[in-house]
């Protein structure tokens, strides 16, 4: 799950797969290459560990894809101009519900209830506001094409939105995709002091009350291990897809107020 901190290591992250010659001519050839007709994957112990988590190139946004790809344990990140890439870095951070951490501040914003809180309110703006490059980075990994696929698996009921407001101004939110017992977090945006963190605990806190026994937050940051995230091997991981992609919960989408 993207923030502010991992959107600066993303970018510092595709510059060097853009740029760098010997990645073109090392990594490239490296890899396995995608086949339209086919949504297979290679096993997640093939990805690269430089740069950390590599593991396939091309293929296609299709949902069928998506869906075959967190399942398998891997997400798309990618800049326009790029081939599609796929990556399962190891470790891999997670957060579990019960351990999520709400400092005393952020407690306190949440006792005051100045912002309200919805689901699957308005999936279209979240996924937008995510998109839209910030002042560190000219470019948004978040694509015109990485849009239309995610808001297709939104239209399937796979990929959901949490909406934080304020006077009826959308000013937070975060989506992601949930499957089984767990939840893949794909990408935050604020414009309000705490609009994304209390948006965010409170998803977890709905999550905990559903059964969902893990958050996927993909890649490392302070601002994800104040929440009491942690990493795990990637084996790991993968063990928790096993045990809990198609265990059920009492989860309930429908768009209204939490």
């Amino acid at each position: 799950m993207t923030t502010a901190c991992d959107r600066v290591c993303r970018t510092e992250l595709q510059t060097r797969i853009a740029c760098a010659l010997p990645f073109r001519k090392v990594v490239m050839p490296m890899l396995t290459w995608l086949q339209r007709n086919s949504l297979d994957f290679p096993p997640l112990d093939k990805a690269l560990r430089e740069p950390n988590g590599l593991l396939a190139a091309g293929g296609d946004l299709s949902a069928d894809r998506l869906i075959r790809a967190y399942r398998h344990g891997c997400f798309p990140w990618f800049q326009d101009g790029q081939p599609i890439l796929w990556w399962s870095p190891d470790p891999r951070t997670v957060l579990l519900p019960e351990e999520l951490h709400v400092s005393r501040s952020l407690g306190k914003v949440l006792r005051q209830a100045r912002y309200t809180v919805t689901f699957d309110q308005d999936f279209a703006a979240v996924i937008q506001a995510c998109a839209a490059p910030r002042s560190y980075a000219n470019e948004t990994w978040i694509t015109r094409s990485m849009q239309d696929a995610y808001l297709e698996l939104h239209r399937r009921g796979h990929a959901h939105s949490v909406e934080v407001w304020e006077n009826d101004v959308l000013v937070g939110g975060l989506y992601g995709l949930a499957m089984g017992q767990l939840f893949f977090g794909e990408s935050m945006f604020s414009r309000a002091d705490n609009a994304s963190k209390v948006g965010f605990a409170t998803l977890v806190e709905r999550l905990q009350a559903w059964g969902f026994v893990l958050i996927d937050c993909q890649m490392p940051t302070q601002h994800l291990h104040s929440f009491g995230a942690r990493s795990i091997p990637r084996q790991a991981f993968a063990d928790y897809l096993n045990r809990h992609l198609d265990q059920p919960t009492n989860a309930d989408w429908l768009p209204r107020r939490v």
